[in-house]
């Protein structure tokens, strides 16, 4: 019981913020401080790991004791710091917000609601006072919502269109039936092509990757995969597992020439991982590609070198997948060992004239001009962008369309020469 209690007067992140600033109060001079909304990001962008990875950026800083890092409980950082480091403070940041760069948060004022900066000095006040206001919601209790009979039927009409939420019994479930189920059927190919001038493809490699939403339509119809971001994190994670076991069994799955999929970095730590390797010829694993996600890799950067290194040395490559222009320039394929990099497709970067393509053409020549997939590309657009900036790779809708249109083309001009023959 003694333990219990001592637990609970541990002072809370909030409670240690406000001690410091108090504390700064006699030594404001030359003090800078800056205030990170991460609780204003979409709960999808708010999981432990995004947190960690955008706390992360400023673990150097800290260790060269520049400045202290505070997390707080609704996921905010406040990193307080001497001013002649400012520019690192500003790097930090910059690193952080890129690590976000799709969420509503950064298109909103054109992102400055997502950090707020106050000099010590002269703005104490008013930082002294917003932190004692975060200090004041974390005492609070939470009072139950109160229920409004007249909000019953809107309350549910929402939770029909949002869908049932995920539940751990839910999950279980799910688990139990994926055991038992042939997903092979829920597998999806997209090809990674170069175009020539005709814009015929011709395929690179291609991407498998395990439908979420027929996976959600066959084993959970009305399920909200996203209302649990832990959970779905976890399916996730089962779901690698689930394709590594197809992957080995040929027969489930057509596969021919280089493929890539989708793991966490968890999963190639895994014994599941293991197992799959030691069942693969190493001409085998020279033809796949692990794709990975930014946010994963920079959660728990550590973790993710020891397992790059270690597929890598057994001939796998690594692709770094979700990239966009803004975060591209903060990412360096060499130093984070990548072998490729996936470019998401916008229309922003058509409309952000000649000065955007000269950034991505920049960037296309830093990462290396076939190192780089512009994905998702559902239109001509997209095709005579990357050509303009130097990429020869391509992957999306409209290159799905280019395949099976030429496709069609060859299987008339086989049609065409049989009946030739024929006469």
């Amino acid at each position: 019981m003694a333990e219990t209690e001592s637990q609970k007067r541990l002072p809370s992140q909030e409670n240690l913020l406000l001690d410091y600033i108090h504390r700064l109060e006699k030594l404001k001079d030359g003090r800078r401080a800056v205030h990170i909304h991460l609780s204003g990001l979409r709960p999808i962008n708010r999981r432990e790991q995004h947190i960690r990875a955008a706390a992360n950026t400023f673990e150097g800083l800290v260790k060269d004791l520049f400045g202290q890092l505070f997390v707080l409980k609704n996921s905010d950082l406040i990193y307080i710091y001497k001013g002649d480091t400012h520019h690192h403070a500003e790097t930090a940041v910059q690193k952080a917000r890129y690590l976000f760069s799709d969420d509503p948060l950064l298109e909103e004022d054109e992102g400055r609601n997502f950090a707020t900066w106050y000099d010590v000095e002269s703005q104490f006040d008013e930082l002294l006072h917003r932190v004692q206001e975060l200090v004041e919601v974390d005492q609070k209790p939470k009072q139950p919502e109160p229920r409004n009979r007249m909000d019953t039927r809107s309350a549910l009409k929402a939770k029909q269109e949002k869908g049932e939420p995920l539940t751990p019994e839910i999950l279980d479930r799910v688990e139990r039936a994926l055991d038992r189920a042939d997903l092979s059927n829920l597998v999806r190919r997209q090809f990674v092509c170069r175009l020539n001038a005709k814009m015929v493809p011709e395929p690179v490699f291609s991407e498998l990757f395990i439908s979420i939403s027929d996976l959600r339509e066959t084993l959970l119809p009305g399920v909200n995969l996203l209302s649990n971001q832990w959970l779905f994190q976890h399916l996730t994670e089962t779901l690698d597992k689930r394709m590594l076991a197809m992957l080995v069994k040929t027969d489930q799955i057509t596969i021919s020439g280089d493929i890539s999929f989708n793991l966490n970095v968890s999963t190639m730590l895994s014994r599941e991982f293991l197992a799959f390797d030691d069942n693969l010829t190493a001409s085998r694993r020279g033809s796949m590609i692990i794709e990975l996600q930014k946010v994963d890799i920079f959660a728990d950067l550590a973790s993710y070198l020891f397992a790059r290194e270690f597929v890598q040395e057994k001939g796998y490559r690594i692709c770094l997948d979700g990239m966009t222009h803004e975060t591209l320039p903060m990412i360096d394929r060499e130093r984070l060992g990548a072998d490729m990099v996936k470019l998401v497709w916008h229309p922003d970067l058509v409309d952000g004239g000649e000065a955007m393509a000269e950034k991505i053409r920049t960037l296309v020549h830093r990462t290396g001009e076939s190192r780089v997939v512009l994905c998702r590309v559902d239109n001509r657009e997209g095709i005579d962008f990357g050509h303009a900036v130097g990429i020869e790779l391509f992957q999306g809708r409209y290159i799905e369309n280019l395949i099976a249109e030429d496709n069609r083309r060859r299987e008339l001009l086989r049609l065409k020469m049989r009946m030739e023959r024929s006469e």
